[in-house]
């Protein structure tokens, strides 16, 4: 549809424009102190118990980067995390770029350490994509003369991810009101609308699943008809079964062996009909708590060739057929790129 086609290109247009000033961040003025471990906290969305492994690889590279031990505080609340880097009680973070756009205002001292690039290495391919997904046989009530279009998501059972979520909130939101505010009846639309349903409401109820995950399963257990959540959250439980990847009208099916929380739901269906770019989820620093020389190190080490073809980081098949149950996959020249805050202005323009 023409509103998600524009809301795509200037996206991308952003993306390119701050990418070829990005540089990077030098950090705080703090003192190294080798014998306290450096905290890294986790979103819902990274903290299962399948991703262990995948937190540890992370976690031992920065430990042998620093020569300091690493502490994993997993958590089940976007705003926990967000709070956790904010107020100097964690060192790193893997954020969505609303959470780290968050933790940035709360306390400027929490800066952009590294972002995944896009599949051809580069920074302005660095996105991800936010869906709505709709149950299998539904997908039908979403479209007009066999094109996807999202006019009937109004008034239905919704589910976003948190108000802290790039892709499960900030980023469909504002396409959700960019393609409604053209209506007559929808004009004054806003973000804060669709965070409550009700009557007279843009939808008939609305929850927050609390992690993509948590959002999709409201999807797969009829709590909702329409849900939000990106890609990479739900790529290690489901596998495309038709259409093309990240386009609407590809149909999903959830593993016969997939984990929490997605085991009560094995070869459940759901059908993609929107889908949109996101600027990619970044490594984020408190620099208030490592130093400008520490920050500096992590970002050499995390974009050299030696952490770029470590399959633990970025993961091969190889390492997912053998049971690897990746944060990162490793489909062509994907690396980490160093970026500044002014990468997620994009975001900040959504609000």
């Amino acid at each position: 549809m023409r509103s998600l086609k524009l809301l795509f290109i200037t996206t991308i247009a952003a993306l390119v424009l701050v990418a070829c000033g990005a540089s990077g961040n030098t950090g705080g003025n703090t003192t190294s102190n080798t014998n306290t471990p450096v905290t890294i906290v986790w979103l819902p969305n990274e903290s299962g118990a399948e991703l262990k492994d995948a937190r540890e690889a992370i976690g031992a590279v920065i430990s042998e980067t620093l020569g300091r031990p690493v502490e994993h505080r997993t958590t089940t609340d976007y705003l926990i995390a967000v709070e956790a880097i904010a107020n100097n009680t964690a060192h790193l973070g893997f954020f969505g770029a609303e959470a780290y756009v968050q933790a940035h205002d709360k306390n400027p001292k929490v800066i952009p350490l590294v972002i995944p690039s896009g599949t051809d290495g580069r920074l302005e391919t660095a996105v991800y994509y936010s869906w709505l997904a709709v149950a299998r046989g539904q997908e039908g009530n979403y479209q007009e003369n066999g094109v996807y279009k999202i006019d009937n998501i109004q008034g239905k059972r919704f589910a976003f991810v948190s108000s802290s979520s790039a892709s499960g909130f900030r980023v469909p939101a504002a396409t959700i009101v960019k393609y409604f505010s053209q209506k007559e009846k929808w004009k004054n639309l806003t973000p804060d609308d669709l965070i409550e349903g009700g009557q007279n409401k843009f939808f008939s109820d609305v929850q927050f699943g609390g992690s993509h995950q948590g959002a999709a399963v409201a999807l797969l257990s009829g709590a909702v008809e329409v849900a939000s959540f990106c890609d990479v959250c739900v790529q290690n439980y489901v596998e495309l079964v038709s259409g093309v990847e990240n386009q609407p009208g590809a149909v999903y099916r959830v593993l016969n062996n997939a984990s929490e929380p997605f085991d009560k739901f094995p070869g459940a269906e759901f059908v993609i009909i929107a889908s949109v770019p996101v600027i990619s989820a970044p490594f984020v620093a408190n620099s208030s708590l490592l130093t400008a020389d520490e920050i500096k190190r992590l970002q050499d080490k995390l974009t050299s060739d030696e952490v770029t073809n470590n399959p633990r980081i970025f993961a091969t098949k190889a390492e997912i057929d053998a049971g690897f149950r990746p944060l990162l996959r490793k489909t062509k020249d994907e690396r980490f790129l160093v970026v500044d805050d002014s990468f997620f202005n994009p975001i900040r323009e959504m609000r």
